[in-house]
């Protein structure tokens, strides 16, 4: 086991990719056919790299993310590797533009990429080396199931249930008629069984009085939870909804 303390910042590298979408978004908010990453290289003078990437959604912004990224090496290089003070490096060196937003997102690559070099420095999986343990972790299968007709979300419902023997499946909601997104519930639970459990999203695309009526109307459809019917920081919205409904909610994943 190495000694943390011996890892060494040489270099963030910051490599921006643009991935076409074999099953393309089709939400109530938007239509994306395909997706930005940042794949983010932390190397040290040891030879340790770690990794991490970045998901910011919107291709453009990547114009800002990486040439932040590689401030930060400059700013970091010849230091040691010390998560949390990476992170609060990172804050203070982009505070003109604000704390959130796009900040935020490059500090949390350092931050993750940084981890997982410490994570290889002591021959741990980052579970372990933050206190937790290893195990099978309940997930469910969101890739895919976006707005589109009834029967096709069915046919598309089995095969993602096949992919990895997942016990749970999302849905998209936010159709145009409500009751067409009942319809979709309906015949994905007909397609693959009693036992698989589904949860739906209608990715924030609904307005307060728009998502007091809908989630009434699918209240009883045996749902985990109903995720983001508005916009995520309507914090007493959220909590109307959680009164008034007995499905929970889920403000985001």
């Amino acid at each position: 086991m190495m000694n943390l303390e011996t890892l060494t910042l040489r270099e963030i590298v910051a490599r921006p990719v643009v991935l076409k979408l074999e099953r393309p978004v089709v939400a109530r908010i938007a239509t994306i056919e395909e997706w930005p990453l940042i794949l983010i290289d932390l190397h040290t003078e040891e030879g340790i790299t770690g990794r991490s990437y970045l998901e910011p959604y919107i291709v453009k912004s990547m114009r800002y993310l990486v040439p932040a990224l590689n401030d930060l090496s400059s700013l970091l290089r010849g230091k040691q590797v010390t998560p949390i003070e990476f992170f609060d490096a990172a804050r203070k060196s982009l505070h003109f533009v604000g704390y959130e937003g796009l900040s935020m997102i490059a500090a949390a690559g350092l931050d993750m990429a940084a981890w997982d070099a410490l994570a290889k420095a002591a021959n741990l999986p980052l579970c372990r080396l933050l206190g937790g343990s290893v195990g099978p972790v309940k997930a469910y299968n969101s890739n895919g199931l976006w707005l589109r007709e009834p029967d096709e979300v069915a046919s598309e419902a089995v095969e993602l249930r096949e992919e990895g023997g997942f016990l749970g499946l999302k849905l998209r909601m936010g159709r145009d008629r409500p009751e067409e997104d009942i319809e979709t519930v309906s015949a994905v639970r007909k397609s693959v069984g009693d036992d698989m459990r589904l949860m739906i999203d209608f990715n924030q695309g609904l307005d307060m009085a728009e998502a007091l009526k809908r989630c009434h109307m699918i209240d009883d459809l045996d749902l985990e939870w109903i995720e983001e019917p508005v916009v995520y920081d309507n914090i007493d919205g959220y909590a109307k909804l959680t009164t008034e409904l007995k499905t929970p909610i889920q403000i985001g994943e």
